[in-house]
């Protein structure tokens, strides 16, 4: 299948992913200093339960490279009372996600502050249980007081939505220590043997998605992360489906044609799927309404050159794009209606090698994508503003980023462990960790914001 699909695309239409190893090879072009972020410990609790909470919660917070994640000496000898007469900051309540956060959760003077300050602390996390009730009670350590208690009723360990409801608990910790929005509670689609599997950010709760028995690629979420797009082999040909998260129901989407469609990409509101489609006369841009399943329209007229992998702004007003219009395939943009067609990434006629696999980033700043340099592909990010671009990564190949809804996260394909499997940069720290150590995945796409279970009703 794969040969056949080659034949018909050049090798950069469909570009695979591969990978390189641990935290070095690196290039973010800042210096990170320790001890910046704010520390925060996760309290000690014995034989109230909710371990598994815990871990999950941790795991999350420190994934999140937000905080100096503290580890506690001695564990269960660290003294938790202190004098009541401890002040208690706030007085309100409000809804936040999927309960009520309020500021009274947990009693003042329940934690040694002094003491928690002294390891460096800014927060401290008390994950505890209140009937079926579980209580995520933040204490800001500098203020001596309760920043915030959120109130949860969590799913049954074993349940289907389960972590993701853990998850969700701690983005909203991270909103409430923080004011900024978390990555715990999303999801990546990746390809792996033709297919289509799902896997927490954490690593955790991989899970096929599409069928069994054909053959899938190009996976893209919608912006709500109730559906996904792909493309499916049959007969020779490339098929654009819609499938429901929830449900597992597909639609084929209508595209009039009996060409290799692929590389489909939702628009921000979820109306229209532009792809690239590929025939004896090359391969060009179109765009469909997938609302009404109608209105095909043709973006590029290639006229000898290639143009494939489109990817929208988060205002719907653009796209880039790669197109071999300069000879090896570069970065482009171009008006969604298709005017205004220009070179996005700059390059070096003769030196640099060829670029591809665009995603513009959730927060419209950046580009990601990947480019040969010296005979292996590199990850690289474009800053739209200035058109400047910079490389990321400098070891193994690494291929295919996509971006995480808090525009600071990218997860790639990389053989830098000696073989291709799924990692997670932090662009702000330089941290990588492998999200997937199995062989062969290929093809990222990072999720919007999950904030509730997809219904399970076709």
């Amino acid at each position: 299948m794969a040969v056949a699909v080659l034949s018909i695309v050049p090798s950069f239409h469909l570009s695979a992913q591969d990978t390189s190893a641990i935290d070095r090879g690196v290039r973010i072009g800042i210096i990170y200093r320790p001890g910046v972020r704010p520390g925060l410990v996760m309290l000690p609790r014995t034989g109230v339960g909710l371990d598994s909470v815990r871990a999950i919660i941790a795991r999350d917070l420190d994934y999140s490279d937000r905080f100096e994640v503290i580890t506690l000496p001695g564990g269960d000898s660290i003294r938790l009372a202190t004098s009541s007469s401890t002040p208690t900051r706030g007085t309100g309540t409000r809804r936040s996600g999927t309960g009520t956060a309020a500021t009274g959760g947990a009693q003042a003077g329940t934690l040694n502050y002094p003491l928690y300050q002294a390891l460096g602390a800014d927060f401290a996390l008390d994950i505890t249980a209140a009937g079926d009730t579980t209580v995520a009670t933040l204490h800001d350590v500098a203020a001596a007081g309760i920043r915030r208690a959120v109130r949860v009723k969590l799913p049954r360990p074993g349940d289907p939505d389960f972590r993701q409801a853990v998850h969700r608990l701690a983005d909203q910790t991270l909103l409430a220590a923080l004011g900024t929005a978390g990555i715990a509670a999303t999801r990546i689609l990746f390809v792996k043997d033709g297919k289509v599997y799902q896997i927490d950010q954490d690593g955790a709760e991989q899970k096929l998605v599409s069928s069994s028995d054909r053959q899938a690629m190009s996976p893209a979420w919608a912006s709500d992360g109730r559906r996904f797009a792909y493309m499916e082999f049959q007969a020779g040909k490339g098929w654009l489906y819609l499938q429901e998260m929830g449900s597992g129901k597909r639609t084929a989407v209508s595209t009039t044609g009996s060409a290799l469609d692929f590389t489909p990409a939702f628009s921000p509101d979820g109306q229209t799927l532009a792809f690239s489609r590929a025939t004896e006369e090359g391969t060009d841009l179109y765009t469909i309404n997938v609302k009404s399943n109608c209105c095909l329209r043709r973006l590029t007229v290639g006229r000898f050159s290639d143009n494939l992998s489109p990817t929208f702004s988060p205002d719907g007003q653009r796209i880039a794009f790669v197109s071999t219009r300069p000879g090896l395939p570069q970065i482009y943009v171009m008006a969604a209606d298709g005017t205004d067609q220009q070179l996005f990434a700059p390059f070096d006629y003769g030196v640099t090698g060829s670029s591809n696999a665009p995603e513009w980033s959730p927060d419209g700043q950046s580009v990601a994508f990947h480019r040969d340099v010296a005979g292996t592909l590199q990850v690289f990010v474009l800053d739209v503003r200035t058109r400047t671009v910079r490389q990321l990564t400098s070891v193994g190949r690494n291929e295919d980023p996509t971006w995480a809804p808090d525009s600071r996260h990218l997860a790639f394909v990389s053989d830098r462990s000696g073989y291709r499997q799924l990692w997670i940069i932090d662009l702000d720290t330089g941290r990588i960790r492998p999200l997937l150590q199995q062989s062969g995945a290929r093809l990222p796409a990072w999720s919007p914001r999950l904030s509730e279970a997809p219904s399970t009703t076709p």
